[in-house]
């Protein structure tokens, strides 16, 4: 387990080496200049600038700079918020992603858990049928066109939501509602088809031949044995979820950090771009190491202690 453990964690901080050093290049790649504006600034002015950034810095310099800075946990300054730091901007920005992500995943596997498994136990049956239409329409509407129709039904006609911010408990209802319809729907298709494959295997037949009863046999034995593709499919959901909180978050028009995303994509502000690029990445790759781990507590046939994963 601590060797199959050690090369996950091992893995992920080379990926984060990788991110972070493609992100710092790519930036360096982009046409333009940070500080360009409607109108132009004098020159020592400029000039100053670039050595407050270092950005009067040979690149294998400025690479360097960059390195030693993450591994002192200093993201850097934002070039347009003044006197802001990149991971000041994170801490007070990202309470309300966190927020609207936990409650968002919290609700996808409920929702897709439950509609899954009464597809399974309803199997050619209207209430299966149904589960199927909820499913195939989640997966196709985006998280974004999911937003709107939201504010327009529940904010502008029923007028029971308010379309924007995070002012009461309920505006949390449609943001999460927005980034759950996906995940949620694919989690009830995968739940409903490995229900279906476990309750028709030989164990859960022996154990119907004991007597036990069914509320058992779905708990212990089926629903066990089902979970675990729906642990793999974590941390590709939690990803789907944190790139759609950028799109949702300014639909809503929310704090988070999906809002400082866009609007350092729009500014150029290349130390926020990179910051939150890197911080993004570093929830996603903790995602999938703790959704590695958590194989082999939901399956004990799986071998950690060999260094070996489920495949």
């Amino acid at each position: 387990m601590l060797k199959y453990v050690s090369k996950k964690f091992l893995s992920m901080l080379a990926s984060l080496f990788v991110l972070a050093s493609a992100t710092f290049f790519l930036m360096k790649l982009i046409p333009g200049d940070p500080f360009l504006r409607e109108k132009a600034i004098p020159e020592k002015i400029k000039e100053s600038l670039y050595a407050m950034y270092g950005l009067d810095q040979p690149i294998w310099k400025q690479y360097l700079m960059y390195l030693n800075n993450l591994l002192h946990g200093d993201l850097g300054m934002s070039m347009k918020q003044q006197y802001m730091s990149v991971t000041r901007i994170i801490k007070d920005s990202f309470v309300y992603s966190a927020q609207i992500g936990v409650l968002a995943i919290i609700v996808s596997v409920a929702a897709g858990l439950i509609l899954g498994i009464i597809a399974a136990l309803n199997h050619r049956k209207l209430l299966d049928s149904l589960t199927i239409v909820v499913a195939v329409l989640g997966v196709s509407i985006p998280n974004f066109l999911a937003a709107s129709a939201l504010q327009y039904v529940f904010g502008l006609k029923l007028r029971l939501l308010d379309v924007s911010g995070l002012n009461d408990w309920t505006d949390y209802i449609m943001p999460v509602l927005a980034l759950s319809f996906l995940p949620a729907a694919f989690i009830a298709r995968l739940t409903r088809s490995t229900m279906l494959e476990v309750l028709s295997a030989d164990y859960i037949k022996t154990a119907r031949s004991k007597g036990l009863s069914g509320r058992i046999i779905l708990v212990r034995h089926a629903l066990r044995n089902a979970i675990l593709p729906v642990v793999t499919y974590i941390g590709p959901m939690t990803a789907n979820i944190i790139t759609g909180s950028v799109v949702v978050e300014q639909i809503f028009g929310i704090g988070g950090i999906g809002k400082f995303f866009v609007q350092s994509i729009t500014n150029r502000d290349y130390t926020l771009i990179m910051g939150l690029t890197l911080f993004y990445g570093i929830i996603l790759m903790v995602a999938r190491f703790l959704t590695d781990v958590a194989y082999g507590f939901v399956d004990p046939r799986i071998k950690l202690s060999r260094g070996k994963g489920a495949k």
